[in-house]
């Protein structure tokens, strides 16, 4: 089995690594890092991760998983990258996203038709693309599977072990990262966080997306 992983410049690091780490477990799955270039990939927040392969390099991964980040924004218009998307699709066997990364595979018409979920902040983006929103923290429809925002790609990727590989190794898996998760605060979603956290992340909703 193959996974490729897109990375590209301002992405968020535990978008992909989160993935990377679950995935890379799994028996016989080979991860292949690829980007716009091979080479370095610097993080929105500073980490540089290398891309082993530029993007075409990998025709036919059996899954592939985008990530979001504020560079996300400048991904959006049709081109190379979306034509590479669009034929990895055709014969995938898992198309996956995390965060605003669901905006990536919506902009090149893969999510059209499809319930898919992103960021929070991000979720009233897809209708634009014919994307029907879920506020779920992982939403599979067919092949295609969404995680909401950054640490969701951890639960989607368990979740996606589970279907390649079974209930077992992903419980394996999950106990070999000890993601036994216990925050001190139940603010992770706006349903539960408290008013003002909602209010300000809200109206700093620009540079929460996009770093600016």
């Amino acid at each position: 089995m193959e996974t490729a992983i897109l990375l590209y410049d301002r992405f968020t690091a535990l978008d992909a690594v989160g993935p990377l780490d679950v995935l890379g477990r799994i028996p016989g799955n080979e991860i292949r890092l690829v980007g716009v270039e091979p080479g370095p990939v610097t993080t929105e927040t500073g980490l540089t991760v290398n891309a082993e392969q530029r993007f075409g390099d990998v025709p036919t991964p059996d899954a592939l998983v985008v990530p979001g980040g504020f560079g996300q924004v400048d991904l959006m218009d049709d081109g190379p990258l979306h034509e590479w998307l669009r034929a990895v699709h055709e014969q995938s066997t898992w198309t996956t996203s995390v965060c605003t990364g669901s905006l990536i595979l919506a902009a090149a018409g893969i999510l059209k038709g499809h319930r898919a979920t992103s960021h929070w902040l991000a979720l009233d983006q897809l209708p634009a693309y014919g994307v029907e929103p879920v506020a779920e923290r992982v939403v599979f429809d067919g092949k295609i599977v969404t995680a909401a925002g950054v640490s969701s790609g951890i639960d989607m990727a368990l979740a996606l072990a589970a279907r390649i590989a079974g209930d077992e190794v992903a419980q394996i898996i999950q106990l070999g990262i000890e993601y036994d998760p216990q925050p001190p605060f139940d603010a992770g979603s706006p349903d539960k966080a408290p008013d003002f956290a909602v209010e300000f992340l809200r109206s700093q909703s620009r540079f929460v997306l996009e770093g600016r």
